[in-house]
């Protein structure tokens, strides 16, 4: 093939590959909820754990709050004004279920449901609607009216002379109210504070960014915003941080070692068509196992797409054994064909290996398996077939290039005692032995990257909004929605001695939101008709200078209220204060869950306590359920891969058919893996996840070498590409993950680091227990 036609198979090759991104970039969709990434619940608690995390009411709390900024000490009335502006542009907002500030009138019923306030406010349990207790609400109303509360009572007062209305904004809003000024809610600091429910769910990065960005623009467009500053904190601002810190570190050390490894390749090889050349079986496979994510799972959670394209790396090194074993006695094809035995043992064990991925059971895996085996299995058939057809014909043999030489002779001099390996075998398990932390990495959280600064901040501005804790909740269980609201009647004044003893600040129960049927049915029972109550107001208004006929709304409100049949939680949740209580009921077959949430839990013990004496209740720590879903969640992986581990070595050895040889293919390989893993643990690191799936791809790559230092050779020349290969390989690895061990963020820094080692120990031990001549005889 001509030079022209070479290059422009090559451009059209990487025009089409575009074409595709562009494509897919149009058609698949990205998801970004972590729940994928968690191993499905089996019990009740577990899937009420992964309900809160994604959309229990704590995890998408917005904690919002206005301060003055540095120049300014200007008055709070501005700061009240930008709340309640803020405030009135959020309710409008799409991405935002509720927003809160403390203004009475934030809820207020809607038309068909102000009927209601009769059956849902308290008042009737302890009163009745007769003249006294009239003629004593009326007179308050006055003393109302003199006051600056005024002009917000004139609307209403007609309709709601007992302020019903009110009184459920009251007994909505948290019991451990802010400071109030200006009618909004301040903090001890001076700032002016908010809570902002969003409607996305808390675990999802993707959707929490579009509503912090909406938010920001809300506030950057009200008038006179001059020096203020708004900060927002919570699960879902915090999740939202670290999705586009990753992103912009990944991007950046990213591009560092790419441009890095592009100069290596033109070190290595003296030609710049090799740029051009190696990204395309990588680019295609990645592609190809994009399209078999969405053909299979219609949609790609954008961790999937991060890790799968850091797990893929491996086939980079697919076009480097082809670029370092050309040989310049041979055709490209030929050079290819000697070599493609190894490297399609390579592949196919590579594969193997991620199996255990699509066996875990977790979607999020299970996509990245689907990723990664196909893009493993295009890169690889690109290599074989297409690339040798686009190689330049003119290229400098490996085998010739003097130091590849010396580095052969000096890795030749090296002592190789049979003995070393099981020394480091026994170092490695002592270590592993007398490790000073935990194994395992059960606690989230300390993966976070989020500064000490922020999370104390964010404490400060839930304990001033009084918003609730996101560890522990009291979990209410019964046969039916309604049931559930009884049984959070039932258990409430045991909850309000909690709250009296101060082993809480606050209770929030389902019952709080909305009463069951029987407490509504018994305050209708309790309204008067039409005519009695007309004559008790009558009685009630009596030498008081409130115009005749001026409560006939109240009346007509009453009426329609005796009439009506219970609000049922279906009913209740569709109004605008409905997503609180859908959040807070969930059903599971044929039971029904209430999630009642605590604020400033002071004594944890005592909620176990009242779990115990109150039948059908219990407490669910979070913390708790999310590390033993976590330690079930690695014991299936490690299942997993140690049946990966088998079948990996099981085709080693098919296919080399010698055990001897797979024995030191094999051996280097897992020693390696058990090195890494001591040196981490003696480092004071205990595993999670991330570092499960470094060793997976470390030990991919380690397999690699190990299979080409086991090669058989016949001449010298050989052997020097051999090692040319290997080098280049293992250097590309180093550079790029060594890189990311640089990461401030535990989660690259954890993968980078285990890769780094992992290679650096693969590519040491491949040359020190590969297959001595005397073995081989």
């Amino acid at each position: 093939m001509s030079a022209f036609r070479r290059s422009a198979w090559i451009i059209a090759w990487w025009s089409l590959l575009v074409a595709i991104a562009i494509g897919i970039s149009y058609t698949v969709k990205i998801s970004g909820d972590l729940r994928s990434f968690m191993p499905p619940a089996q019990s009740d608690d577990q899937k009420l754990l992964m309900d809160e995390i994604g959309n229990g009411p704590a995890s998408q709390l917005l904690l919002l709050a206005i301060g003055n900024g540095p120049t300014e000490s200007g008055p709070q009335e501005k700061l009240a004004a930008l709340s309640t502006s803020l405030a009135e542009k959020l309710r409008s907002d799409p991405n935002f279920a509720r927003v809160i500030n403390g203004e009475n009138l934030d809820v207020q019923l809607d038309s068909e449901l102000l009927p209601y306030r009769y059956l849902l406010s308290p008042t009737l349990d302890s009163n009745t609607f007769d003249a006294p207790f009239l003629h004593e609400e009326l007179q308050q109303r006055m003393e109302d009216l003199a006051s600056p509360a005024a002009d917000m009572l004139k609307d209403i007062l007609p309709r709601d002379p007992t302020l019903e209305v009110l009184k459920l904004a009251q007994r909505w809003m948290p019991a451990k109210a802010p400071i109030m000024r200006d009618g909004v809610w301040f903090s001890p600091r001076g700032e002016a504070l908010l809570l902002a429910q969003t409607k996305a769910a808390g675990f999802d990065p993707g959707a929490q960014t579009a509503a912090i960005a909406s938010l920001d623009a809300a506030f950057a467009q009200l008038p006179e915003v001059g020096d203020a500053k708004l900060t927002i904190s919570g699960p879902g601002y915090f999740g939202a941080k670290v999705a586009a810190t990753t992103r912009s570190e990944a991007e950046h050390l990213s591009a560092i070692g790419t441009a890095g490894f592009l100069l290596l390749l033109i070190v290595a090889y003296r030609s710049g068509a090799v740029i051009a050349l190696v990204g395309l079986p990588l680019v295609s496979g990645a592609l190809a196992g994009l399209y078999a994510i969405a053909l299979a799972f219609g949609e790609v959670h954008g961790i999937t797409l991060a890790f799968g394209i850091t797990l893929l790396g491996v086939a980079q090194e697919y076009p480097i054994r082809v670029f370092s074993h050309r040989r310049s006695d041979a055709s490209t094809q030929q050079s290819v064909d000697a070599v493609w035995p190894l490297l399609r043992l390579a592949v196919v064990s590579a594969c193997i290996g991620y199996v255990a991925f699509f066996a875990s059971g977790v979607p999020g895996l299970q996509q990245l398996a689907v990723f990664t085996i196909t893009g493993l299995l295009i890169a690889g058939v690109a290599t074989r077939w297409i690339l040798p057809q686009l190689l330049p014909t003119r290229f400098r043999d490996a085998a010739a290039l003097p130091f590849i030489e010396r580095v052969r002779v000096l890795i030749a001099s090296i002592p190789k005692p049979r003995w070393l390996p099981w020394l480091l075998l026994a170092i490695a398990l002592l270590a592993l032995f007398i490790a000073p932390t935990p194994l395992w990495q059960n606690d989230l959280s300390a993966l976070t990257p989020i500064a000490a600064a922020d999370l104390q901040r964010e404490g400060e501005l839930r304990d001033a909004l009084g918003a609730p804790d996101i560890r522990y909740l009291l979990v209410l269980e019964a046969d039916s929605a309604d049931g559930v609201l009884a049984l959070s009647e039932r258990i409430s004044p045991q909850v309000e001695k909690l709250i009296s003893s101060h082993a809480v600040d606050d209770v929030e129960l389902p019952g709080r939101s909305l009463p069951s049927k029987a407490t509504q049915m018994a305050r209708q029972a309790k309204l008067p008709d039409r005519v009695i109550l007309s004559k008790a107001l009558d009685e009630a208004m009596r030498d008081l200078p409130f115009q005749s006929g001026v409560f006939a709304p109240f009346l007509d409100d009453v009426e329609k209220a005796r009439a009506l049949q219970p609000l049922t939680v279906e009913e209740f949740e569709k109004s605008p204060f409905g997503a609180r209580l859908q959040a807070m009921i969930t059903r599971r077959g044929q039971r029904w869950f209430g999630v009642a949430t605590f604020s400033g839990v002071h004594d944890a013990q005592a909620l176990q306590t009242l779990a115990r004496s109150a039948g059908d209740v219990h407490v669910l720590d979070l913390k708790a359920a999310s590390e033993s879903l976590v330690a079930q969640y690695r014991a299936r992986i490690l299942q997993a891969l140690g049946i990966a581990l088998l079948l990996l070595a099981a085709a080693v050895a098919i296919a080399l058919r010698d055990p001897r040889r797979a024995w030191h293919v094999i051996a280097p390989m897992s020693l390696a893996t058990l090195l890494v893993l001591a040196v981490l643990r003696v480092s004071g690191v205990s595993l999670s996840l991330f570092h499960l799936v470094a060793v997976t791809l470390a030990a991919g790559l380690g397999l690699h070498y190990a299979l080409f230092f086991e090669r058989p050779v016949d001449t010298l020349a050989e052997a020097r590409r051999t090692l040319h290969g290997t080098l280049v390989c293992v250097s590309s690895a180093v550079l790029v993950f060594g890189l990311l061990a640089t990461s401030s963020l535990p989660v690259l820094r954890a993968i980078g680091l285990t890769v780094a080692l992992g290679v650096a120990f693969h590519f040491c031990l491949s040359i020190q227990m590969a297959q001595r001549k005397d073995d081989a005889r």
